[in-house]
């Protein structure tokens, strides 16, 4: 019995362990590097950091989405214009949102499955000036820790068209939260799933 006792701790530790290493290896994707930003512009710094924690841009003008940190194109500082984010499964975080801050022809987001996606990063989303004009379309999907007060927070983004929100158990009560969402945004078409 103690034989079993001690394996049973000893596989839990490694657990913990194994997921604090990734836990901390995401949040050194997710780290904001102010001086390249500067030194490459607001989207290809935004570009390499959505595609180091596992995301796809797509850049205005093409069709294709760009999943291949290696393969980022490459051209005059300024170019390349961030049109499309698809988060899908990625391990974005809070902490890197301010890469978002310069982003001015971004107009369509998904997070799809993003674990680390909580209120906070929508309520960065909605307080960032130049997404109020951008972003027209939004999908938030089977993001767990995301609940009403994140929700709400998208009211400021001004030109959001569509909203997909769909798997969200943090969301405990839709009918308000939907609501306060339609008053702010009467053009908003809101699908709740």
């Amino acid at each position: 019995m103690r034989v079993l006792s001690n394996a049973a701790r000893s596989v839990c530790r490694r657990d913990w362990s194994r997921r604090h290493f990734w836990g901390w290896l995401n949040a050194v994707f997710n780290k904001v590097d102010y001086e390249r930003i500067e030194a490459v512009g607001p989207d290809r710094a935004a570009a390499e950091w959505l595609l180091r924690c596992g995301a796809k841009v797509r850049f205005q003008g093409f069709d294709r989405w760009q999943h291949d940190y290696n393969g980022l194109p490459t051209g005059p500082l300024g170019r390349y214009k961030i049109q499309g984010i698809d988060a899908t499964e990625s391990c974005i975080m809070y902490k890197g949102f301010d890469h978002l801050d310069g982003l001015k022809y971004l107009e369509e987001m998904k997070f799809n499955k993003c674990i680390y996606i909580e209120d906070v990063c929508l309520e960065k989303l909605g307080s960032l000036e130049n997404l109020q004009e951008s972003l027209s379309t939004l999908d938030i999907v089977s993001c767990g820790n995301v609940t009403d007060k994140g929700l709400i927070a998208l009211h400021k983004l001004r030109n959001l068209q569509r909203l997909l929100l769909s798997d969200l158990p943090g969301v405990k009560d839709k009918e308000k939260t939907v609501e306060r969402l339609q008053t702010a945004l009467p053009r908003l078409d809101l699908v709740l799933e």
